[in-house]
């Protein structure tokens, strides 16, 4: 299991996914929307979506705010965070 994926560089999760053994599976999970990297860095996961897509075997599941099980106000938090970014966008 490979956790907060979304700061793992391009380099990192290549490394970890060449790394999968024989009947071996991995759990690849992270929020793109809350990379840490530095600028000059690409994360690892949103580059995956791309170089992996199609591969018979991989799946991608991708969660919403309405997947959020914490406290009520995490939810509102994600809501007005997704707003402020559909605001910037038009």
């Amino acid at each position: 299991i490979l956790d907060e994926a979304q700061n793992a560089t391009s380099m990192q999760m290549k490394m970890c996914l060449t790394g999968l053994g024989v009947n071996s599976r991995a759990i690849i999970n992270g929020d793109i929307t809350q990379v840490d990297l530095p600028n000059s860095s690409k994360s690892g996961l949103i580059e995956i979506q791309e170089v992996l897509l199609g591969i018979q075997g991989i799946e991608f599941v991708y969660l919403d705010r309405s997947d959020v099980v914490r406290h009520r106000l995490v939810r509102d938090i994600i809501h007005a965070y997704d707003q402020q970014n559909n605001d910037k966008k038009e």
